[in-house]
């Protein structure tokens, strides 16, 4: 344990972290052009030459799962863990994660599978992003964390968390929308139409990039905004590619006036 705690409680230099963000930053630039010419290959879009595939559940899991425990060690060998903004923030920040890792795969019906090339890349960035936003709130938070209570009254943080919260009730909404589009034994398409699905065709990832906008607009610091962009960058193409199948699928009047992602915008 104590070799844990070394390792969790020694920062990153702070000019490494920087270079970090930035990095981050230009790389999800690279990715969201990319993933206009490249769709990711899970899901609906899985095909054999994304090579060995492994059960969606435990893809799910075993992906999601890093970001979530790295989060966790960081704020538990931190010695400002309770400053109220940083708990609150922390406390979102894990819902949706152990949700996303514990009960979201579980929950899932039918037997897709996911490529381990995807699971993988999900991991790197999910523990890479662990760091950075652990880091943003414990090794070189906010100074304006330490009013405490009071910063909480900001309207930036009630805004931002007012926010997340919508968007994380949109998204497992969304999700359940999803779920029971199909009665047991049945493999057909369908084009969902509840909830927010009336307005947009990817009704989920709008929840979640709601839910990062809403976590970076509280925290109030550059590198919480990183992943509303990386969440943008992976989101939006993937969006636009399941937009124009549902439209081959089921037809332009099917799928009507609804947008991809942002409701009235795209």
């Amino acid at each position: 344990m104590q070799s844990v705690n070394n390792c969790i409680l020694v920062k990153m230099p702070k000019e490494c972290f920087d270079y970090l963000v930035w990095g981050m930053t230009v790389m999800a630039a690279v990715v969201f052009v990319s993933l206009y010419f490249v769709t990711a290959g899970y899901g609906q879009f899985r095909t054999r030459q994304w090579g060995w595939s492994i059960d969606n559940r435990i893809a799910w899991t075993l992906m999601e799962a890093p970001v979530f425990l790295v989060m966790f060690l960081i704020w538990f060998f931190s010695p400002i863990r309770w400053q109220l903004p940083q708990l609150v923030l922390f406390g979102l920040f894990q819902i949706h994660y152990f949700q996303r890792s514990f009960v979201f795969p579980w929950l899932m019906t039918g037997r897709s599978q996911m490529p381990v090339a995807i699971m993988s890349m999900g991991v790197v960035f999910n523990v890479i992003n662990g760091l950075m936003q652990g880091g943003g709130l414990y090794w070189y938070p906010n100074p304006d964390f330490q009013e405490g209570a009071t910063y909480l009254y900001r309207w930036n943080a009630l805004l931002g968390i007012l926010i997340f919260v919508i968007g994380l009730l949109i998204n497992w909404h969304s999700d359940h929308v999803i779920r029971h589009l199909r009665k047991p034994g049945d493999t057909r398409h369908y084009l969902p139409q509840k909830g927010m699905y009336r307005y947009v065709t990817s009704a989920n990832y709008l929840g979640e990039l709601m839910e990062w906008i809403g976590f970076a607009l509280a925290a109030a610091t550059p590198v919480a905004w990183v992943f509303p962009i990386w969440t943008a960058a992976n989101l939006v193409p993937r969006a636009h590619a399941i937009h124009n199948k549902y439209r081959q699928e089921f037809g332009d009047e099917a799928v009507g006036q609804r947008k991809r992602i942002i409701p009235f915008l795209y």
